[in-house]
């Protein structure tokens, strides 16, 4: 909340939450006038598949069906290495460092991990095809979590 002459609304932060489990989305933020609410939870067990979609863009996108992808043991994860704020291009605007579909080489370049202010490039630990991608541009990660998929 950033207004310091405003009460705080249990009840809105109750629905807000209560949005956040029947919708399965991880945090929301209202703002209104003066008035700034974040709810956000913690999921510490990842859950056994994501759906994977194509990424969304400015531009006309062609829809591709989702993807089912099984996180358990599957080896061409690439954990994050630190907590922070995962950016998928260089700069705002900027083309993106990869898209699913893309063949990437060892140490290139797959995204940027902000943390504490600064931007830490995350190469790819082997070359192969990206198959997923499971951060949108400027979501928060933890340490360990699944970023994206090479096989």
């Amino acid at each position: 909340m950033t207004s310091k002459n405003s009460t705080i609304d249990q009840d809105l932060i109750r629905q807000l939450a209560l949005l956040l489990t029947e919708t399965d989305l991880t945090e929301i933020e209202v703002e209104h006038e003066d008035l700034r609410i974040r709810v956000a939870r913690n999921i510490t067990a990842a859950p056994a598949a994501y759906q994977v979609a194509a990424p969304l863009a400015a531009a006309p996108v062609v829809a591709a069906a989702p993807v089912e992808v099984s996180l358990a043991g599957h080896p061409g994860i690439v954990p994050s290495p630190m907590v922070g704020t995962a950016y998928r291009s260089p700069e705002p605007g900027a083309k993106t460092f990869i898209e699913i579909g893309d063949t990437v080489r060892e140490g290139q370049t797959l995204l940027i991990v902000e943390a504490m202010k600064t931007m830490n490039q995350i190469p790819s630990p082997r070359s192969g095809v990206v198959k997923a991608i499971m951060v949108e541009d400027g979501q928060p990660v933890e340490y360990g979590e699944p970023l994206l998929i090479i096989e």
